[in-house]
C-alpha cells in the first residue's frame, strides 16, 4: 500500500505558475506508476499526466501538454506537477494517485485527498 499527501495548491492570476507536490509513504514507491488527475466543480475527474516507475516516461492530456510537466524523486517519494500558463479552466482540485500499470486504461488503486489550484482571470 501507499499513502498519498498534495501539497503546493493555491491561487494564481492567469498566465501563472505553480509546482504541485505529492508525498508519498512506505518503501514501495518506485513501484508504482504515478499520475496527476482533477475535478473542476460540476464535472467528473479528468486525467491529467502520467509518470512511469522510473521517471523516464511520462504522457500527459492535450488540454495540458506543453505546459505542464510531470516529474518524480523516487529518493524522496514525491512525485511533481509543474504548472504554467495557467488558465481559468485549470480551476480544480487536483488529485495524486497511484498504479501498478503504465498504461491509458490503468486503474488507479490509491489516492490523495487533492489540493485546491484556483486560476483567476
Amino acid at each position: 500500500q501507499v499513502q498519498l499527501a498534495e501539497s503546493g495548491g493555491g491561487l494564481v492570476q492567469t498566465g501563472g505558475s505553480l509546482r504541485l507536490s505529492c508525498a508519498a509513504s512506505g518503501r514501495t514507491f518506485r513501484t508504482y506508476v504515478l499520475g496527476w488527475f482533477r475535478q473542476a466543480p460540476g464535472k467528473e475527474r479528468e486525467f491529467v499526466a502520467t509518470v512511469s516507475w522510473s521517471g523516464s516516461s511520462t504522457y500527459y492530456a492535450d488540454s495540458v501538454k506543453g505546459r505542464f510537466t510531470i516529474s518524480r524523486d523516487n529518493a524522496k517519494n514525491t512525485v511533481y506537477l509543474q504548472m504554467s500558463s495557467l488558465k481559468p479552466e485549470d480551476t480544480a482540485v487536483y488529485y495524486c494517485a497511484a498504479s501498478a500499470r503504465f498504461a491509458s486504461d490503468a486503474r488507479y488503486d490509491y489516492w490523495g485527498q487533492g489540493t485546491q489550484v484556483t486560476v483567476s482571470s
